[in-house]
């Protein structure tokens, strides 16, 4: 019994001690990738958040209403305020088998044309279930407007094994 509990305060202990995700890296230019989809990695679903106070319309929806004070949460200052104005990106995927995974949002905005910009994850051995979460927010935001199009891809040794994207993206 002893042992067992034990077992349960180290896994608990180790659970508390993993920091908070490590912010992507940004690219300075998205470069083209062979596509070799492969059905045993996956995305599962993704959610998508735009964050502007200006353009808040009022909803009767009490999750939508959440959802907005829980992004918003500990915003007091116009600069706290421009670092959380934009858009927020969580993709769900899935590895059946364990590879270095390298999760990449690409992305255009309003201000700047065809330009792909492009943010990026790494995630060693990966292998079940994950939540890659992005954001294009504060100066990107203010500075080049609104994601316009976007996709997300799983990338394996240089290749795209999966993708997911938006009805816009060409």
């Amino acid at each position: 019994m002893r042992g067992i509990l034990a077992a349960i305060l180290t896994c608990g202990l180790l659970a508390a001690c993993a920091g908070p995700e490590k912010p992507p890296v940004y690219l300075e230019r998205a470069n083209v990738l062979p596509l070799e989809i492969n059905p045993r990695f996956t995305f599962r679903k993704q959610q998508l958040f735009f964050n502007d106070p200006r353009t808040y319309v009022p909803t009767q929806s009490d999750a939508m209403r959440f959802f907005r004070l829980r992004m918003n949460y500990g915003v007091v200052t116009p600069r706290d305020i421009d670092e959380v104005t934009g858009n927020f990106f969580s993709f769900f995927w899935r590895a059946d088998e364990r590879a270095d995974v390298t999760v990449r949002l690409e992305y255009r905005q309003a201000a700047l044309g065809d330009y792909v910009m492009a943010q990026e994850r790494y995630y060693p051995e990966a292998r079940g279930s994950y939540r890659s979460d992005f954001r294009v927010t504060g100066d990107d935001y203010l500075e080049h407007g609104r994601v316009t199009e976007w996709r997300a891809l799983l990338i394996i040794n240089g290749r795209i094994v999966a993708l997911r994207q938006s009805f816009m993206w060409k």
